[in-house]
């Protein structure tokens, strides 16, 4: 019997500089008190000279990959969820294609903000369901260095960089595998999260726009009361989906944005801190790739067991919100 998508590999990259707390200090009006209260944020990883977002993905990828038993040349298919592609043209996913050799697969990027990976894990979970022996790589890979204005106060301290990959394909095991998947989005708010310039409608050199809009900019209060609403439904559709409660639940993965929408998320399912994946603090939000890159890490520290019931959640710009619940 077949079932949905199975995670049979992770990885993830991250860049080697480590910007603190107390180096934003000297760069903007702020305290590592005030970002740690706020955001649960102690550091972050940005790129240095050499690194980009497609150097990244093609880093997790191979670490994926390795990790998966799969060579390159038996991918199939090739997803990248990012909002910070090295290019406009080709995408991110073609050059991981290039790097790695895999020329059987076919590549594109997709765009759902933070919830990104969590949207290409569920369009590789219907290539699959079709063809179970498909091998499908989806990454979440961000530079969000690049777009944040080191200015801002708001949103500087909020933003790191990093990739996370899974090398998915089908279950042949109704104990194990993708169970469901619920994508949601709300266009009308998407005023309240944006990144304005260098779209097609405010080009890099028209003078329509003021500066700060080519860098990320964020209404926090609003955004935070949609995300804690949004995460929190989503989370428990899937579990009712599955005529689950959260007691079954043997691990949360949740987008690491800010910790007090997490300990929200937690507190709300009445779950234990032990069963809610946190990396938060060191990496700051990495958007799309917050989730594969948790994955990793929470399987490096053996938090993923062969039939433990692992929700993933997420909420980003756009408005977009998901949620996926996987049977290890």
């Amino acid at each position: 019997m077949k079932t949905g998508a199975l995670i049979i590999g992770l990885g993830a990259a991250l860049p080697s500089r480590r910007l603190t707390n107390q180096e934003l200090e000297k760069l903007v009006d702020t305290s590592d008190e005030w970002i740690t209260q706020r955001t649960g944020i102690k550091e972050r990883r940005i790129v240095g000279p050499g690194e980009s977002n497609s150097k990244l993905a093609v880093k997790a990828a191979r670490q994926a990959l390795e990790r998966a038993g799969i060579s390159p040349e038996e991918l199939d298919l090739i997803i990248v969820g990012t909002l910070t592609p090295d290019y406009l043209m080709p995408s991110v996913a073609v050059l991981v294609q290039k790097e790695l050799g895999a020329h059987r697969a076919g590549a594109f990027d997709l765009s759902a903000t933070c919830s990104g990976f969590i949207y290409g894990l569920a369009v590789a979970d219907q290539f699959v369901r079709v063809d179970p022996e498909r091998k499908i790589l989806v990454i979440g890979s961000e530079v969000l260095s690049k777009k944040v204005n080191w200015q801002d106060r708001t949103t500087c301290v909020l933003f790191g960089d990093g990739a996370g990959a899974a090398v998915v394909t089908g279950s042949y095991n109704e104990n194990r595998g993708l169970l469901s998947a619920h994508l949601h989005a709300d266009g009308s708010l998407w005023h309240l999260l944006t990144l304005k310039g260098c779209g097609s409608l405010y080009p890099p050199c028209g003078d329509e726009l003021p500066l700060e809009e080519y860098y990320i900019r964020m209404q926090g209060r609003e955004v935070f009361k949609n995300a804690v609403r949004a995460m929190e439904t989503v989370a428990l559709e899937a579990l009712s989906a599955n005529d689950l409660s959260p007691e079954d639940i043997d691990l949360v993965v949740p987008h690491q944005a800010n910790i007090r929408i997490i300990e929200y998320l937690r507190e709300r399912l009445g779950l234990p801190r032990e069963k809610v994946f946190v990396n938060l603090h060191k990496y700051g939000n990495t958007s799309a790739a917050s989730i594969p890159i948790a994955l990793a890490e929470a399987q490096e520290e053996g938090r993923l067991n062969p039939g433990d019931l692992v929700l993933m959640v997420a909420f980003g710009g756009g408005f977009t919100w998901a949620s996926a619940l996987m049977r290890w």
